[in-house]
């Protein structure tokens, strides 16, 4: 049993003054000190403990000692280990949970120290003594007491869980000792500021700390206020339902601890600084780096910035493919590719030399102009297998908009580069063969000019410093090998023309379709309809057959469709005779062309059967290719009327025209009546009339037709004939003449007569197509008279009494008539 000195009451002492120890059980506590005139709930769970609280129950006084350790953490603390100071206090009720554990309330009643421990392996017994408590004067009490009180009122307006009667309640006390300790049990201090008030001696002391403690919850309080209102006014202009994340964010920050986006960010930072990029982006794309980090994450401002920055360092700034240089290999590869197309494969082979003895050489900007299906863009293709490339395309059919090109300022909500920056994050490389397709059909609308944007694109002066609207910084273009195509040159913007070089693709020759079918074409469709290559043969004159009567282009995609339509057939016919799948060998000849595609659906143009009177055959150029192209005229008794057909353009009328009048100055020496354009009708029409007609190539052609008409002698049927003719009887040169030759080889023209400025061309013609044809370049409409319109003996043309001088043009009058 417990036995309370009589020290507990004030006329109790020793002889010598001194207090007699006090012999009490002790109860460590971890996280909690409990003050004088304070009563509070413990949970205790440690046996010595309970066995303390029990043996306190049991006395008479229900006293115990409450002394905390010095370290939380340790379950059975030593003696060392537990502070010196600590709270008598007594034991007001005592429960036993189900768990094991104590519940008990206990109320302090005075500081004590501990002296020293007596033996007892059930629970800490202590010898104590009473810690009595120094006077104050009154001018201090108050002075603290006013000072802790309105400390208190500060803080409740900070703190609104702190109520009114809480506050009334402490206002009122007027002891310092109690107003010491039942103030600092309303705050939440830390266990070691708690312990140094309970241990402070002077009462002095005692309330200056509280109130310095006081003063530390305020601030507190104060900065939390600050948080929460800095917090409110980003909350006003994003969503409010990240309010709780923000708050702690700015509680993060505010005690310097990291954000919670910090390894992103700190990633996206890694990235950057391994990125190798130009000094600008780099200097650009930290900068951005630096507002995406004092954003707030879900706003739709650092959405624009992140995508930003993802797109600048996902460029192929200056990661680039290996070029081979290797000519051979490259020869062979475009050979391997392609038929023909001389002049492309050198210019390529050309570039491939250049830039294996020079080390940095701007990427060549090629224009590749034919018709449809020459293989402009497998060419593109091959290119970039030829030179180790990788390869990219791009359409630009029916683009219209400037930010197509250039991409759309980041003002713009869902902004994006441009398809030149877009097109180089796909590809990886920086140095690709870029194929910009159908260069001649784009447009323009309110909304800009994307052939004016591909200016600075296709400029080996300007691109190395492109600037896409996007990433507002420069992008070198310069390594990149530009391959643009086009089916019509007059289409593309004439400052587009210049920064580019052409290189002209005509159409093929009929010598030129049957190999590209033999090598390419025949063995490709075989393969893709599940045929064996030895068990079908096109004949020559199969492949032939399909080139003229069913095809009418100048490249080689139609040919290529009947092509597959046979196999397909082919493949039918095999799987109903199953027997003779592996065995049956099918022949392609002709006449089993028409079985499987049917009678033939174009009639490409033949010489005429005999010599005919008005009946010139002319030459075309159309985007398929070469035509033959009738010009016939009839003469009638009339007023002099002059009539024109076949949906022709306004320059073939002006032809026609030019044609008569220099008729009309030429009557006398081709023995024409003078008066005719009087008493003679003339009708010129060129068959076909629903297709539209123009151009100015078929001047010599009207002349000789309307000659014949008038003159009644006919026209040799094995000679075509192209070029513009002036009212003095000159030829003026054309273009097209490589189709043009290529369409009378192939309708059986014997004899074509060109401009003599046009003799230049011959060399872009294939060496056996001039073989197999006689050309004659001719510089005046009695050249061309001389060598297409026959004339009999009986009826001569020319008017031998007439002065063949009179009306040609000597050197003095060209001069003039240049000047």
């Amino acid at each position: 049993m417990i036995h309370i000195p009589k020290i507990f009451r004030p006329d109790d002492s020793s002889e010598d003054g001194n207090q007699s120890p006090i012999t009490l059980p002790l109860l460590p506590l971890r996280d909690i000190v409990v003050f004088p005139h304070m009563v509070s709930p413990l949970f205790v769970g440690r046996s010595k403990s309970i066995n303390a609280i029990s043996e306190a129950m049991n006395s008479e006084e229900k006293y115990i000692l409450l002394s905390t350790q010095s370290d939380a953490g340790k379950e059975i603390p030593k003696e060392n280990e537990i502070n010196k100071i600590g709270t008598i206090a007594k034991v007001l009720q005592m429960l036993r949970l189900p768990d094991g554990t104590v519940k008990t309330v206990v109320e302090g009643k005075y500081r004590a120290r501990i002296v020293d421990f007596k033996p007892n392996e059930s629970f800490f017994e202590v010898n104590l003594e009473i810690i009595e408590e120094p006077e104050i004067n009154q001018s201090e009490k108050e002075a603290f007491s006013r000072n802790i009180n309105m400390l208190l009122k500060d803080y409740a307006e900070l703190n609104k869980n702190f109520s009114k009667d809480t506050l009334k309640n402490l206002s009122i006390i007027t002891d310092p000792v109690k107003m010491v300790y039942t103030v600092a049990g309303h705050f939440s201090f830390k266990t070691a500021a708690n312990q140094s008030l309970l241990e402070t001696a002077a009462i002095s002391e005692r309330l200056t700390h509280l109130i310095e403690l006081i003063k530390q919850e305020i601030i507190i309080l104060e900065t939390d206020k600050l948080i929460k209102s800095r917090i409110k006014e980003q909350m006003e202009k994003s969503q409010k339902n990240y309010y709780l994340n923000e708050q702690m964010r700015a509680i993060k920050k505010e005690m310097g601890s990291d954000d919670s986006e910090a390894d992103e960010l700190k990633d996206l930072e890694q990235r950057i600084n391994q990125k190798k990029m130009s000094k600008e982006a780099n200097t650009k794309t930290k900068h951005e780096l630096k507002k995406l980090k004092m954003m707030t994450p879900m706003s739709a401002e650092a959405t624009v910035v992140r995508n930003y920055i993802d797109w600048l360092i996902s460029l192929p700034w200056r990661k680039k493919s290996k070029v081979a240089k290797d000519i051979e290999k490259a020869q062979k590869i475009l050979d391997e590719d392609h038929y023909g197309l001389k002049k492309p494969k050198e210019r390529i082979l050309e570039y491939l030399a250049v830039q294996t003895l020079v080390k940095k050489l701007r990427g060549p900007i090629l224009c590749l102009v034919g018709p449809p299906g020459v293989g402009k863009t497998s060419l593109a293709k091959s290119v970039a297998r030829a030179t180790g490339r990788k390869f990219v395309r791009l359409s630009l059919g029916g683009v219209r908009d400037e930010a197509e090109i250039r991409g759309h300022r980041r003002t713009y909500i869902g902004a994006m580069p441009g398809k030149i920056i877009q097109s180089l994050k796909k590809v990886h490389v920086n140095n690709p063969v870029f194929c910009l397709d159908e260069i001649d059909k784009m447009s323009m609308d309110f909304r800009g000019d994307p052939s004016a944007a591909l200016l600075e694109v296709l400029d080996p002066e300007q691109n190395y410093g492109f600037n896409d609207h996007y990433l507002d910084v420069e992008y070198d273009l310069s390594d990149i090998m530009f391959i643009t195509t086009a089916n019509t040159l007059p289409d593309i913007p004439l400052p587009l023309q210049d920064r580019m070089e052409i290189i002209r693709l005509s159409g093929y020759t009929e010598v030129e379709k049957y190999h590209i079918a033999e090598k390419f074409l025949v063995p490709k469709q075989i393969k893709q309809n599940g045929l064996k290559k030895n068990k079908v043969i096109f004949s020559k004159n199969s492949i032939y057959a399909i080139i003229r009567g069913y095809t009418r282009e100048a490249g080689v995609r139609n040919l290529e469709r009947e092509i597959a339509s046979i196999c397909r057939k082919i493949a039918k016919d095999l799987l109903k005779n199953k027997k003779h799948i592996n065995s049956k060998v099918t022949s392609i000849s002709s006449k089993t062309v028409e079985k499987y595609l049917g009678p033939g659906r174009t009639n490409f143009g033949l010489v005429e059967k005999e010599n005919q009177v008005g009946i010139v055959t002319g030459l075309a150029w159309t985007q398929f290719g070469g035509e033959l192209l009738s010009v016939e005229t009839v003469t009638m008794p009339g007023k002099g009327n002059f009539t024109v057909s076949g949906k022709l353009g306004d320059v073939m009328k002006e032809s026609a025209k030019a044609a008569i009048s220099y008729v009309r100055s030429r009557s006398e020496q081709f023995n024409i009546d003078q008066l005719f354009h009087e008493k003679t009708d003339i009708h010129i029409h060129v068959p076909e009339g629903a297709i539209p007609k123009d151009g100015p190539s078929a001047g010599i052609a009207m002349c000789t037709a309307i000659i014949s008409a008038l003159t009644k002698l006919p026209i040799d049927r094995d000679v075509a004939m192209t070029g513009e003719i002036t009212l003095r009887g000159r030829v003026l040169p054309i273009g097209g003449l490589k189709e043009k030759i290529l369409a009378a080889h192939r309708g059986g023209i014997k004899k074509v007569l060109i401009p003599k400025d046009n003799e230049r061309d011959i060399s872009d013609i294939p060496a056996s197509v001039v073989k197999q044809l006689t050309i004659i370049a001719v510089e005046h409409m009695d050249e061309v008279i001389k060598h297409s319109i026959i004339e009999s003996d009986d009826k001569p043309l020319y008017n031998h009494s007439y002065n063949f001088d009179k009306g040609k043009l000597d050197d003095s009058d060209i001069v003039a008539a240049d000047a």
